[in-house]
C-alpha cells in the first residue's frame, strides 16, 4: 500500500510481525500517529522525504506494541516504596527479616515498614511469616508484609494494635484473620487486610502521579505500550481518577491505560465516575475508561481462590467467597444497566461458575447487548464452564506468568490433578475465546519474557512442565499479547496489529521472537526500543 505523503519515521532492514498470519516484511512507514505503509525496504523508500527520520533495524524484531491485560499500574509505580521480598531479594525467611531490618534502621521509630513480594511456597519449609518473626525483628515499627498475589498480608502486633484487631475481633465479610489456639497469628486474608491497609499513610495525588509515570516508564522499558489498570479507585478513590487525567494533561502518562474501575460494597468509585460521564469508552486513546472490577475471591497460591473442591491438606477449606449470589447478581445488573463492560475477578472454578452465572443472565436479559464481559485471571475451568463462557461470550482474561512464577505452588495446594489444567490458554484459543495475556504486576514482574515462555512450554521457574498440551505456538502467543489484549479492550480496529490506519505502537527486540529458543527469549532477549502514537519513548543504551 501507498501513500501520497512523507513518513515521518521509517524503520527498515528488520523483521517485522504486522500482526498474525500477516507475512514478515522488512520496512514500516509512519506518519503522525499511525501506520502508512509496510513491505520491503524498497517499498517503503517511495514514502521516505527530506525530514523523514529512519530507524536501520540491522536485522533485529519489531512487532506491535505489547499490551498487558491486565495489571495495576499505580502499584507499579508505588513499589519503589516497599521493601522487596520477592524470591529473588528475599530467598529465605531469614532474608526477608533481613531486609525488613535494613530499611527500619532508615525509618523513624513507630511509622511502617511496608513488603510485596513473598511466596512462602518458595522457602525451603514452605511456612508462611509469622507474627512472632515479626515483632521479634521488628520491634519499633508497624509491619505489613503482602503476599505476591496481593490477597494475603502478615502483620505484626504493633500493626495489629494500630488496626483495632484483636484475638475477639470478628472476621470481615469477605475477609479472614488468621488465628490459631486462640492468638492472633498475623495473617490477615483478603478484605481482612483492609482493616491495616485503613490506618497506613495514603498516598498523595502528587505521589499518585508519580507512580503512573515511573510504572508506565518501567513498562515502555519492556516494549509495552498499553496496559489495562486493574482497579482503579483502590488505593484512593476518585483521587486515582484526577491523578490519571492530570498526567495525561501534563504529558506525564507514557502508555496507554484502559482504567477499570473498583466496583466492589463499599469501596466503589462507579457512582460518581458515572456521574461525570465516565463510562465504558469515553476518554481518549492514551486514557480510556474500561470495565467494572468486582472481586468474587482470592488466590489460589494464598488458598483463598474460591474452589469447588478443599485444598490439600486442609478439608475444610474451600478458599474465601466475597459475595453472595444474590449480592453479586444485583451489582453486575446495576453496573451493566449504568454503561459499563464488567471485568470482574474470579479464578477458583466456584468463583468463576458464579461469575458466569451472573453474565448469562444479563445476556438473558438482553441477548443482543456489546459488552465483552471479562473473567479476570479464570484460572480454573472445566469444559461445561469453558462452553457457557463461549455461549455468552465472556472472555477469559489470564496472566501466563502466573504457571512460570507460581506454577509449582499451583501444584502443592491443589494437587497434580487440578494444578496441572491451570489457566489453560490453548483451550481457550483453539475454542475462538480470544485469550489475552499479562502479569498483573506488581504480583508478577511486567517482564514480558517469563510470560512468553510459559506460554511457549508451559515450564514453571523449577522447570516443571504444566500439561504441554495447552502449549501455544510463537504467532499465537504474540497474537495474545498484541490482538487478543486490544479485543479484550473493545479497541482491535486500532491497536494490536501493524496495519495501515492503526495506531503506531511498536516494539523492537533483540531476538526474534517468532524463531528464537524459548531460553533464549527468556533468559537473553531484551527491549531495544518502544514507539507509541508514532514516537520513540524508549531507546535501550
Amino acid at each position: 500500500m501507498t501513500s501520497d505523503r512523507h513518513a515521518d519515521l521509517v524503520l527498515q532492514g528488520g523483521k517485522i510481525w504486522t500482526g498474525y498470519g500477516n507475512p514478515i516484511v522488512e520496512a514500516i512507514a509512519i506518519g503522525g500517529n499511525t501506520v502508512l505503509a509496510s513491505g520491503s525496504n524498497a517499498d517503503v523508500a517511495a514514502l521516505i522525504g527530506p525530514d523523514t527520520r529512519i530507524v536501520d533495524l540491522a536485522g533485529r524484531f519489531a512487532m506491535p506494541g505489547l499490551i498487558d491485560a491486565h495489571l495495576h499500574l499505580i502499584s507499579t509505580g508505588l513499589l519503589r516504596g516497599k521493601v522487596d521480598a520477592t524470591a529473588d531479594a528475599a530467598p529465605t525467611r531469614s532474608a526477608l527479616m533481613t531486609a525488613l531490618q535494613k530499611r527500619a534502621a532508615q525509618t523513624p521509630k513507630g511509622e511502617w515498614v511496608t513488603a510485596r513480594g513473598f511466596d512462602q511456597t518458595r522457602y525451603d519449609d514452605g511456612l508462611m511469616p509469622t507474627v512472632d518473626e515479626l515483632d521479634a525483628a521488628l520491634p519499633d515499627h508497624p509491619v505489613s508484609v503482602t503476599r505476591a498475589c496481593g490477597h494475603v498480608s502478615v502483620v505484626n502486633s504493633l500493626a495489629l494494635e494500630r488496626a483495632g484487631i484483636d484475638a475477639d475481633t470478628p472476621d470481615p465479610d469477605g475477609g479472614v484473620i488468621g488465628r490459631a489456639d486462640g492468638r492472633l497469628t498475623g495473617m490477615l486474608a483478603e478484605n481482612a487486610q483492609d482493616l491495616v491497609h485503613n490506618v497506613q499513610p495514603t498516598p498523595s495525588l502528587a505521589e499518585i502521579m508519580t507512580a503512573i509515570e515511573a510504572g508506565g516508564e518501567h513498562l515502555l522499558q519492556f516494549g509495552i505500550t498499553s496496559c489495562m489498570d486493574a482497579a482503579v479507585g483502590q488505593i484512593d478513590g476518585m483521587t486515582e481518577i484526577e491523578a490519571y487525567q492530570r498526567a495525561e494533561r501534563e504529558g506525564r502518562l507514557p502508555v496507554r491505560v484502559w482504567a477499570t474501575l473498583l466496583g466492589d460494597p463499599g469501596s466503589s468509585i462507579v457512582e460518581p465516575c458515572h456521574e461525570l460521564g465516565l463510562t465504558t469508552g469515553a476518554g481518549s486513546a492514551m486514557f480510556r475508561i474500561g470495565g467494572v472490577k468486582i472481586f468474587t475471591d482470592g488466590s489460589a497460591g494464598g488458598r483463598t481462590a474460591w474452589m469447588r473442591q478443599p485444598y490439600v491438606g486442609q478439608p475444610d477449606n474451600r478458599g474465601v467467597q466475597m459475595l453472595s449470589d444474590q449480592r453479586l447478581f444485583e451489582l453486575v445488573d446495576h453496573y451493566t444497566a449504568l454503561g459499563y463492560t464488567m471485568v470482574c475477578h474470579g479464578i477458583g472454578d466456584a468463583a468463576i461458575d458464579q461469575l458466569v452465572r451472573a453474565y448469562e443472565r444479563v445476556r438473558a436479559a438482553d441477548p443482543t447487548h456489546g459488552h465483552r464481559h471479562r473473567i479476570e485471571h479464570c484460572g480454573y475451568v472445566d469444559d461445561a464452564l469453558n462452553q457457557r463462557m463461549l455461549a455468552a461470550g465472556i472472555l477469559p482474561a489470564p496472566q501466563q506468568a502466573f504457571i512460570y512464577d507460581f506454577g509449582d505452588a499451583y501444584l502443592a495446594v491443589l494437587g497434580p490433578e487440578r494444578g496441572m489444567r491451570s489457566y489453560p490458554i490453548a483451550t481457550w484459543d483453539r475454542l475462538g475465546m480470544k485469550p489475552s495475556t499479562g502479569s498483573d504486576s506488581p504480583v508478577c514482574s511486567p517482564n514480558p519474557f517469563p510470560d512468553l515462555y510459559a506460554m511457549l512450554t508451559r515450564k514453571t521457574h523449577k522447570g516443571t512442565v504444566m500439561d504441554a498440551s495447552e502449549i501455544l505456538s510463537p504467532e499465537q502467543a504474540l497474537r495474545a499479547y498484541t490482538e487478543h489484549g486490544a479485543y479484550s479492550q473493545g479497541e482491535e480496529q486500532v491497536k494490536g496489529r501493524l496495519e495501515p490506519g492503526m495506531l503506531a505502537d511498536i516494539a523492537v527486540f533483540s531476538n526474534d521472537l517468532l524463531t528464537a529458543e524459548p531460553e533464549t527469549i527468556l533468559h537473553s532477549t531484551r527491549c531495544d526500543m518502544t514507539i507509541v502514537d508514532g514516537r520513540i519513548v524508549y531507546e535501550r543504551l
